[in-house]
């Protein structure tokens, strides 16, 4: 069980950084890339929807942090 859990870490980890990589300052990354015009404001579908995935993957990386703690334990 510890092993499949390691890998699921490591795996949840490098998804992690590349999702906090993708984002990027107001006028740059996913959402500055000319999908909207800077007129409407507001955040495009795109960059809040890599908003959400990168919260789902932090929240099961930190459940899975938690299981490999109990399970050391």
């Amino acid at each position: 069980m510890i092993p499949a859990l390691a890998v699921v870490q490591v795996l949840l980890s490098a998804a992690l950084v590349s999702l906090i990589l993708m984002h990027s300052g107001r006028d740059a990354g996913l959402g500055g890339m000319g999908f909207t015009p800077t007129s409407q404001g507001g955040t495009h579908i795109v960059e809040r929807n890599l908003t959400r995935l990168t919260v789902v993957i932090g929240i099961l990386f930190f459940a899975n942090t938690v299981a490999l703690y109990r399970l050391l334990q």
